[in-house]
């Protein structure tokens, strides 16, 4: 079973959604609820960030930094 919470902007618009699995890897959504990126926590020492077509972007959470793109 997976969470999805709401990311919002400064004026409430909703940008996003972030769903978590129960075996805590994320995955981000945009207002259309098209996928974005992936976090995995179980990839490597912090875990890794996957972009929409599964190229690393980098160690840690980094999904909201895929928002923008």
């Amino acid at each position: 079973m997976s969470h999805r919470q709401p990311l919002k902007n400064a004026l409430h618009h909703t940008i996003g959604y972030v769903e978590t699995e129960s075996d805590g890897r994320q995955i981000l959504l945009d207002p259309h609820f098209r996928r974005i990126g992936y976090f995995d926590p179980n990839g490597g020492k912090y875990g890794s960030t996957k972009d929409r077509h599964f190229r690393t972007v980098g160690q840690g959470n980094l999904l909201t930094s895929l928002l923008g793109r």
